[in-house]
C-alpha cells in the first residue's frame, strides 16, 4: 500500500457494538488480520481513523500487536470472573499497558464545500491505534452495565461476542441474517423430520 493511499474497504460481518468486540470478530469466519492490508482495512472499517485516512506507512510489524491485543481482550471478555489466574493478570496488565499510549490526535479542517471535517494531525502510529482499542476494552470491562450486556452468539460453532442493546436484552445471535437464519433453518428441518417420522 503506497503512502497517501486510502485504506481498502472492510465489510464487517456485523457491528459488535464496541470497537474491542469488533476486533474479536476479525477471526471469524477467517483470519482478517494476517496482512498489513487486512489490518488497514479493519482500522478504516472500524473507524479508528477518519474516512480516507492514508495508512501507507503501516508495515509488517503492525498486525502482530493487534492480534495479541485481540487474544487478551477475548480472554478478559469471555472469562470476566477469572481475575486471579496468571493468564488473566497478564492479559489485564498488557491491555492496561497498551491503553497508556497517546491516541491519534484529531483536528477539524475545512473540507470540500467549506464544511468542517475530521482528519488526523499526523499519520497515526501503531501504538496510538492500539491504545484506542485497549481504552475501549478498559471502558467496557469497568462499566458494569455495558459488561452485563456482553453476549456470546448462540449459533453453532460461532465464537463471536457482541453488546446486546436490544429491547429486553434477548438477542441470541451475532447476526440474525447469518447465525439466526441457520438456527431457524435447522429448527425447520428438525420439525419436518419429526413430522415425517
Amino acid at each position: 500500500m503506497a503512502l497517501g493511499t486510502a485504506t481498502p474497504p472492510y465489510e464487517p460481518r456485523f457491528d459488535a457494538g464496541r470497537i474491542c468486540l469488533d476486533l474479536l470478530a476479525t477471526t471469524h469466519p477467517a483470519e482478517r488480520l494476517d496482512s498489513v492490508e487486512g489490518l488497514c482495512a479493519w482500522i478504516g472499517g472500524a473507524r479508528l481513523v477518519p474516512e480516507g485516512t492514508a495508512l501507507g506507512h503501516a508495515d509488517a510489524s503492525w498486525p502482530a500487536p493487534f492480534r495479541e491485543l485481540r487474544v487478551y481482550v477475548g480472554q478478559l471478555v469471555r472469562s470476566p470472573h477469572a481475575v486471579d489466574t496468571p493468564s488473566s493478570v497478564r492479559a489485564l496488565g498488557r491491555v492496561n499497558e497498551l491503553a497508556r499510549a497517546a491516541p491519534p490526535v484529531l483536528r477539524a479542517v475545512r473540507g470540500e464545500g467549506g464544511a468542517l471535517v475530521r482528519e488526523l494531525a499526523e499519520p497515526p502510529a501503531c501504538a496510538g491505534l492500539l491504545a484506542l482499542v485497549a481504552r475501549d476494552a478498559v471502558e467496557l470491562l469497568t462499566d458494569p452495565v455495558a459488561r452485563a450486556a456482553v453476549r456470546e452468539c448462540e449459533g453453532d460453532n460461532c465464537p463471536l461476542v457482541y453488546l446486546d442493546t436490544s429491547r429486553g436484552r434477548r438477542r441470541r445471535w451475532c447476526s440474525s441474517e447469518v447465525c439466526g437464519n441457520r438456527e431457524r433453518v435447522a429448527r425447520h428441518r428438525r420439525r419436518a423430520a419429526l413430522a415425517r417420522a
